[in-house]
C-alpha cells in the first residue's frame, strides 16, 4: 500500500485533471528518478517525430525504474512532463498519454515545452519523485 497522500483545493479549480500537492508518511524515503526517455533496450529513441509513441516508452521506462527502487506509480509525489515543442496541443497530447497511465492516481505534476531534449530525436521526457512504500 502507498504511503502517498494526494490533496485536492475545495478553493482551486477542479478543472485540471490532477491533485495540487501530495504527502508522505514520514519516514518514507524518498526516490528521485533521472528523466525517463524515450529510449529501448539498446539505447535508440523510439518513434521518432512521434510524441505518442514517446510519451508511451516514457511511461513505460518510468515503471521499470520505479519497480527497480521498490516502488510503483500510485508512489509517485510529482511529476515533471518535458516536451520539445511550442505548440499547446502537443503538450496536451502528451500530458494525456501520461495522466492516463496514471489513472486514478492523479498526481501533481509540471507540463514545460522547452527548445531541445538531450538526445537527437527526443521530444519527450519524463521526471519523476516518488516515496517508497514503507514495508
Amino acid at each position: 500500500m502507498s504511503d502517498v497522500t494526494l490533496t485536492r483545493s475545495q478553493r482551486l479549480t477542479d478543472r485540471v485533471p490532477y491533485a495540487y500537492s501530495a504527502t508522505t508518511a514520514h519516514p518514507a524515503p524518498l526516490i528521485f528518478f533521472a528523466g525517463a526517455c524515450p529510449l529501448d533496450a539498446q539505447g535508440a529513441v523510439v518513434g521518432v517525430g512521434d510524441l505518442e509513441a514517446q510519451a508511451r516508452q516514457c511511461v513505460a521506462n518510468l515503471l521499470v525504474a520505479l519497480d527497480d527502487a521498490g516502488a510503483g506509480l500510485s508512489d509517485v509525489l510529482f511529476l515533471r512532463v518535458l516536451v520539445a515543442t511550442v505548440d499547446a496541443g502537443d503538450l496536451g497530447q502528451v500530458w494525456t498519454i501520461v495522466h492516463d497511465a496514471f489513472a486514478d492516481h492523479e498526481v501533481p505534476g509540471t507540463l514545460h515545452g522547452v527548445t531541445v531534449l538531450g538526445w537527437p530525436g527526443q521530444l519527450v521526457e519524463v521526471e519523476a519523485v516518488a516515496a517508497r512504500p514503507t514495508p
